[in-house]
């Protein structure tokens, strides 16, 4: 099939290119056909020719990943994503630093998580209410209560108040990781 395209495209090329630029391609071409094998050969380079090194920023806690066409920087997600108090440290969680993610986002409305330190959510707060003020910290304070050690998140669908580190597993919540 791939010489059969090789075939017209080289037939296009004689009629309806300027006779210059033919004569000037067939010069340039090759007289072999490529093959299945070149082609492998071709995917193989491309993939590993790409990565030079990768080089992992611990102060940072990312990676960077150098390529021949331009630098990739690897930003770390939660895993298992934690939520929690004022008093708890906010950053890249995992298993063992058990930190509070300060990246969520909301798979539902597809917006950014944010929180609020020392502030619980009124019980009477409802979808519209976040629909309409989030992000607004100074609309969103009308129903905020202030309670030292809380820490209130909110999208623009669901919003939930916490006192303590606890790991996100309300199936209600529908946040997750959104890479530091």
């Amino acid at each position: 099939m791939a010489d059969d395209i090789d075939d017209l495209l080289d037939e296009v090329e004689t009629k309806f290119c300027t006779k210059e630029r033919a004569v000037r391609g067939s010069k340039s071409r090759p007289a072999r056909r490529k093959t299945e094998e070149d082609d492998l050969d071709q995917v193989v380079n491309d993939i590993c020719g790409d990565i030079e090194y990768i080089d992992t920023v611990s102060d940072k806690s990312t990676s960077k990943v150098r390529s021949n066409r331009e630098e990739k920087i690897i930003r770390p997600k939660c895993f298992p994503v934690y939520i929690g108090g004022s008093s708890c440290p906010q950053g890249v969680g995992n298993s063992f630093t058990k930190s509070t993610c300060d990246k969520l986002r909301c798979t539902d409305c597809d917006f950014r998580v944010v929180s609020f330190d020392n502030y619980a959510w009124h019980p009477n707060v409802d979808y519209l209410f976040l629909r309409n003020h989030v992000p607004d910290f100074q609309k969103l304070q009308a129903k905020l209560v202030k309670k030292n050690g809380s820490r209130a998140y909110c999208c623009q669908c669901r919003s939930t108040s916490v006192a303590e580190l606890i790991e996100l597993k309300d199936p209600t919540l529908k946040w997750v990781c959104g890479k530091h």
